[in-house]
C-alpha cells in the first residue's frame, strides 16, 4: 500500500505494537525498510511482531513494557541506538480502555487510560525528540489519536480526554520542534480492532470480519472503517521524507477515507464595551451565538 514511497536506514519504534494497529504500523514500517522496535505489555506479543516481521526479511527487535514510566520510554529509545545506531520515527500507540459513564467511572479507570495514552505518548515522544535532536537532522513523532477526541464519546470521559489531549499535544510540539526538522502529527485511525467491537453498532461487523476477512463496502465507504493495513499507509507516509513539510496536523484514515481535521477555530466574537452581565451574555446568546452552536457526538463530523 505504501507504493514506492521507501524507509531504508530509518529507524522506528512502535509502541502497543503485539497486536492489531500497532502491528500493522510496524510490518508496514518494516516493509517500507525501516528498522523497528516493538514494544507490547504482552512481550510474547512483541515477540510475535518481530518473529513475522524477520520472516518477511526486515530487521526488528522486541522491548516489552507498560508505556507512562519514563523508563520505558528511556528503554526504547536506548534500544533503538543500540541495536540499530539511532532513531528517527516514534509512533505513539499504546492504549487501553475501560468505558464507563461519568458516574460509574473509578478513579483507577480513568487514571489507567491517562496514564498508558495521554503520559505514554508524553513520555515516549520526550525522549524520542531529546535523541533526535542529539543526531541533529529531524525525525517524525506520530501519535495516534481518535474521533472520540474529535467529537467526545458517550461512556468514554477519560479515552476523549486523552485523545483530544494527544492532538493538542502534536500541535504544541510541531512549534517547539520546528527548529530541529522534526515533524509531528497526529493520526486519527478508524479501522476494526478489539477497541472498535466494544462499540456495539460494529461488534458484529468486526466479528465477521475476523472471520472472514471482509468488511462491506458500505462500512468502508460511509463509516470509513478498513483494516489496520489500511491506517499503516499513513503511518508510512508520515515516517518518510515525503511527508517533511507536514507538521502539526490531524489526519484521519480509515477504509476508503482520507480525512483532514480543521484546528479549532473561533466562530463568532461579539463585543460590548465595559463588559457583559449575565443579562447581557443571554441576550448575545439568543440573539447572535446559538445558532452557531454545535453539537457533541459522531455526527458533528
Amino acid at each position: 500500500m505504501s507504493g514506492g514511497i521507501r524507509l531504508g536506514g530509518r529507524v522506528a519504534i512502535v509502541t502497543g505494537a503485539g497486536r492489531s494497529l500497532g502491528r500493522a504500523y510496524a510490518r508496514a514500517l518494516a516493509a517500507a525498510g525501516a528498522a523497528v522496535v516493538v514494544n507490547d505489555l504482552d512481550a510474547d506479543a512483541a515477540e510475535g511482531t518481530v518473529a513475522e516481521i524477520a520472516d518477511a526479511g526486515g530487521r526488528a527487535v522486541a522491548v516489552p513494557g507498560a508505556v507512562g514510566p519514563a523508563a520505558t520510554a528511556d528503554a526504547l529509545v536506548d534500544a533503538a541506538v543500540q541495536s540499530f545506531g539511532r532513531l528517527d520515527v516514534m509512533v505513539a500507540n499504546a492504549g487501553v480502555l475501560r468505558d464507563r459513564v461519568l458516574w460509574k467511572m473509578s478513579d483507577e479507570d480513568f487514571d489507567l487510560v491517562i496514564d498508558t495514552h495521554l503520559r505514554g505518548s508524553f513520555t515516549c515522544g520526550r525522549a524520542a525528540a531529546v535523541r533526535m535532536r542529539e543526531q541533529g537532522d529531524g525525525g517524525r513523532i506520530v501519535l495516534i489519536g481518535s474521533p472520540a477526541g474529535q467529537f467526545g464519546s458517550f461512556g468514554q470521559t477519560n479515552y476523549a480526554a486523552a485523545k483530544a489531549g494527544l492532538v493538542a499535544m502534536a500541535r504544541t510540539w510541531s512549534l517547539e520542534l520546528a527548529r530541529a526538522g522534526i515533524a509531528v502529527n497526529a493520526v486519527i485511525p478508524t479501522a476494526l480492532s478489539p477497541m472498535t467491537a466494544t462499540i456495539p453498532a460494529y461488534t458484529q461487523v468486526y466479528e465477521d470480519f475476523v472471520a472472514t476477512g471482509s468488511i462491506p463496502a458500505e462500512y468502508r465507504r460511509e463509516h470509513a472503517l478498513g483494516t489496520p493495513e489500511d491506517v499503516a499507509s499513513l503511518i508510512v507516509w508520515l515516517a518518510s521524507e515525503a511527508s517533511a513539510s507536514v507538521t502539526g496536523q490531524a489526519i484521519g484514515i480509515g477504509g476508503d477515507r482520507l480525512t483532514l481535521y480543521a484546528h479549532p477555530a473561533v466562530l463568532r466574537t461579539v463585543d460590548r464595551e465595559g463588559g457583559w452581565s449575565a443579562e447581557e451574555i443571554d441576550a448575545a446568546w439568543r440573539g447572535e451565538l446559538s445558532h452557531l452552536a454545535q453539537v457533541s457526538g459522531p455526527e458533528a463530523g
